[in-house]
């Protein structure tokens, strides 16, 4: 005899199996939604096709009309019988009726999206901005390497034979498989890159265009102009790399750190912490700690994590400003290494996802010839820092074996002559594109050039962000009648005492973790002495930790699984999908199955609905982790872990009571949703 419909579906019970729809109903949304748009040859089309609709581009001052598209490209032009490949191409309109001539933007990185510019508002009241996807990056075909980011995220130290081989040895693995599948990495090249634009160019029916390009993206305006003189107008460049310098120099990196030591002894709160930066970094650098308390540091990802923190004076990439960075090594020079704890994590998370290696790669093999002299060498071994930076992105000189050349890359390898007419603008504590290379290397070959040194400036992030009327006043004066004017601007102060520091941070970090884990575990241990005490939760409680507060036990077990990361599994990445499934599914399985358990109900039946939740929870632990990418899986590996181990007690309940007979079930104690 089985129990009436009405009693199998309560009406809690109704709304918690809704919820759960729903909850899958948002993750399916989430895993759909979070690819990016499919771009792919149209059928019969040809090279130099060019096909737009309108749209909306979306920038700092709202959304501008604009068009958008596909532009077909070949993908090696030294080969006739080559396949397309298609580009994505963005215009954001002129709000002019009659515009100037177009500004076609080029992004740095290399690796980094070229269709992400929120500041076109500036410059598109009188001009067309033009946006062309990069090779490689995006579009129909994109050079992307897992197995190199594997090799990152699985790094013990990002400084070190070991990592170079393997980072090499996953860039080689890629590089083949690429191949394998189709993808002719001869096409991959800057000359190939500004092919690509003229094509848009010519495509989009314009005469001259005007460029605007920022780091590495200045090497490819650059080749731009020496390749097509007659197509530019004028040319900006803002921190300038010119040929030979995608390998930073422990030399020039070393005037750059005196700049700022310089600084130090002007300013009253370095000074009184140092009376020589420049030796404290050194010494410091020399007898880095390995330890901050039980956590791990690991070196050579602090000297990266510094490397790049150093690129910019301003807070714009705050929390590794220049500012906040030396601030850390003052700190661990006094014995607090926290904020070389916060470098170290900091770099291991956010490095291995942040470029297209393959792009990465392709890229810096314009400077080979470059690169192996350098490496060769015995540059920077007395140096104040050495070149990390340098060291990481080219695997310690493994990358020229790892990749294989290309037809174009010795090209472009030494500067060129040009007469447009360009303006070179940096930041005199530009660490990245010092103005200074510049300015011995560049500037002699163009006659129609100028150079504008910003005084307390970093990096391009410091350019866009610090009084932006005055950049854009700058930008917009010289491409229309290309005069410097930089008359709006004030010089920055430099205060090398962080508003926040990063030892601060760190502190805060651990705390959080700390805190959040021990609640987790003493919540879990609570649960258990009160079930055991009363034989089961009340109604409403159970209902709030089997939904609310089995959030908060699933994030508080994942911050107990980065603890135990940080301190005693360095090869482990924090994205993990065994650390999210492990450390998120195992307390919310079990907080779950103590919200549903009743001590007088049989022992097989608790040990069914224990199991059931358990395997429910990681299950649906490990499905919520495949949502979406990067640590916010965290939250979708939560959502999916609380979903699976409710799922499987509700349909345990459901097929438990239709099993039961009416009699047995008023005799015996019945477990509720």
């Amino acid at each position: 005899m089985e129990a009436p419909t009405t009693t199998l579906f309560r009406p809690a019970r109704i709304v918690a199996l809704a919820l759960i729809a729903l909850a899958v109903a948002g993750l399916a949304f989430l895993h759909f939604s979070s690819g990016s748009s499919a771009v792919s040859v149209p059928k019969g089309a040809h090279a130099g096709q060019l096909t737009l609709e309108p749209c909306k581009y979306g920038t700092e001052d709202g959304s501008y009309a604009a068009d958008c598209g596909t532009l077909v490209v070949q993908e090696n032009r030294h080969d006739r019988s080559s396949r397309l490949i298609a580009l994505p191409v963005k215009r954001i309109r002129a709000l002019s009726s009659h515009p100037r001539e177009p500004v076609f933007r080029l992004q740095g990185g290399p690796g980094l999206t070229n269709l992400d510019f929120p500041d076109a508002s500036r410059y598109a009241g009188d001009r067309d901005v033009v946006l062309v996807g990069y090779r490689g990056v995006e579009g129909s075909s994109v050079l992307d390497c897992p197995e190199a980011v594997s090799a990152m995220k699985h790094a013990r130290d990002f400084i070190g034979r070991a990592f170079f081989d393997a980072y090499a040895n996953g860039l080689s693995t890629c590089a083949h498989r690429l191949q394998a599948d189709g993808v002719d990495l001869a096409g991959y090249s800057l000359p190939e890159r500004v092919d690509d634009l003229e094509a848009a160019r010519r495509a989009l029916g314009y005469g001259r265009i005007d460029l605007l390009s920022e780091s590495a993206g200045t090497r490819t305006a650059l080749i731009y102009g020496w390749r097509y003189p007659k197509s530019i107008h004028r040319s900006i460049m803002v921190g300038v790399n010119p040929p030979g310098n995608f390998i930073w120099y422990p030399k020039t990196n070393d005037e750059q750190i005196r700049k700022y030591a310089a600084l130090c002894t002007r300013d009253e709160w370095c000074s009184a912490r140092t009376n020589d930066l420049a030796a404290t970094l050194k010494t410091t650098a020399n007898d880095m700690p390995d330890r901050w308390g039980f956590l791990r540091i690991k070196p050579g990802n602090a000297l990266v994590g510094s490397f790049f923190g150093l690129m910019h004076s301003t807070g714009a990439a705050s929390p590794i400003s220049a500012p906040m960075t030396l601030g850390t090594w003052l700190s661990a020079a006094k014995g607090d290494p926290s904020g070389l704890w916060f470098l170290s994590t900091l770099a291991q998370i956010a490095f291995p996802d942040v470029q297209v290696k393959g792009d990465t790669a392709s890229v810096a093999r314009t400077d080979a010839r470059v690169a192996r002299r350098y490496f060769a060498s015995d540059a920077g071994r007395d140096s104040i820092l050495g070149s990390p930076g340098t060291d990481f992105i080219w695997a310690g000189g493994r990358l020229l074996d790892a990749w294989p050349a290309n037809p174009d890359e010795n090209l472009y390898s030494t500067v060129q002559s040009s007469r447009v007419e360009t303006l070179l603008i940096g930041g005199n504590l530009d660490f990245a594109t010092p103005p200074q290379t510049a300015t011995r290397k560049l500037l002699p070959h163009l006659p129609n050039g100028h150079q504008l040194v910003l005084p307390g400036l970093g990096h391009t992030d410091d350019f866009w962000s610090y009084q932006p009327q005055a950049s854009s006043h700058l930008i917009n004066t010289y491409l229309n009648r290309g005069q410097v004017d930089d008359s709006l601007y004030t010089v920055n102060h430099v205060d090398l005492k962080p508003e926040f520091s990063q030892t601060a941070i760190a502190k805060i970090i651990l705390a959080v973790l700390l805190s959040l884990g021990a609640i987790t575990i003493l919540s879990l241990l609570l649960l258990a002495l009160r079930v055991r005490r009363r034989g089961r939760l009340g109604g409403k409680s159970s209902a709030a930790v089997r939904s609310v507060y089995a959030l908060v036990l699933g994030l508080g077990g994942w911050f107990v699984g980065v603890l135990i990361v940080l301190t005693a599994l360095p090869t482990v990445p924090l994205d993990s999908d065994v650390l999210a499934g492990l450390s998120i599914g195992l307390p919310v399985g079990l907080g779950i199955y103590l919200a549903w358990v009743h001590t007088d109900a049989p022992a097989r039946i608790n040990a069914i609905g224990f199991a059931g939740s358990l395997a429910g929870a990681l299950v649906g632990a490990w499905l919520g982790f495949g949502v979406i990418g990067g640590l916010f899986a965290v939250v979708t590996t939560i959502v999916g872990a609380v979903i699976g181990a409710n799922l499987i007690l509700l349909v345990f309940d459901i097929l438990r009571e239709r099993a039961v007979p009416l009699a047995d079930e008023v005799s015996q104690p019945v477990l509720t949703a």
